[in-house]
């Protein structure tokens, strides 16, 4: 049976790793630090903390340095959150995950752009598509012919039916 457990202290040292960065950290260097995972290991003794950091990359450097330095008082405030017999040993990387991201976006919008640049008719101007077959105000009137052989054949359905007396 698998356990919820270690997803629960994940999450759990998130929001309090979260918000003692946010609030009660007093170290300069952590600032624009956002905590976007964490990872646990199986016997709860060791915990990965995922950052992303604002800045250069040296200023993101001094962060993690900043972090690290810091790490004693947030391993302090998640054994209060936890009261687990071990508290989980905390460490930081620095996740370039969302740097990445930003860059694949931009690398799609100026593939985009090429390409609209490319064909001048593809634009938000350009006509629609007409719809091949018969237009639409003939397909209504076939419907309607349509219609109404179906209603006469019913009355003749109900015609040919005996009727009981009683």
């Amino acid at each position: 049976m698998p356990s919820h457990r270690v997803p629960r202290v994940a999450e759990a040292i998130r929001e309090v790793v979260s918000a003692a960065i946010l609030f009660n950290v007093a170290d300069p260097r952590v600032r624009g630090i956002t905590v976007l995972r964490v990872e646990v290991t199986g016997d709860l003794r060791h915990a990965t903390i995922f950052v992303s950091a604002m800045g250069s990359e040296s200023e993101q450097a001094l962060a993690l340095r900043g972090l690290k330095h810091a790490s004693g008082f947030l391993q302090a405030r998640v054994a209060n959150r936890l009261q687990t017999r071990y508290t989980p040993i905390l460490a930081f990387k620095l996740d370039d995950s969302v740097k990445k991201s930003i860059a694949i976006s931009r690398l799609i919008d100026e593939a985009l752009a090429s390409d609209r640049k490319g064909k001048p008719d593809a634009g938000p101007e350009a006509p629609a598509v007409a719809v091949a077959g018969p237009a639409a105000d003939e397909r209504d009137e076939d419907d309607d012919l349509g219609d109404e052989d179906e209603d006469e054949d019913e009355d003749e359905a109900i015609d040919d039916e005996p009727r009981r007396g009683g």
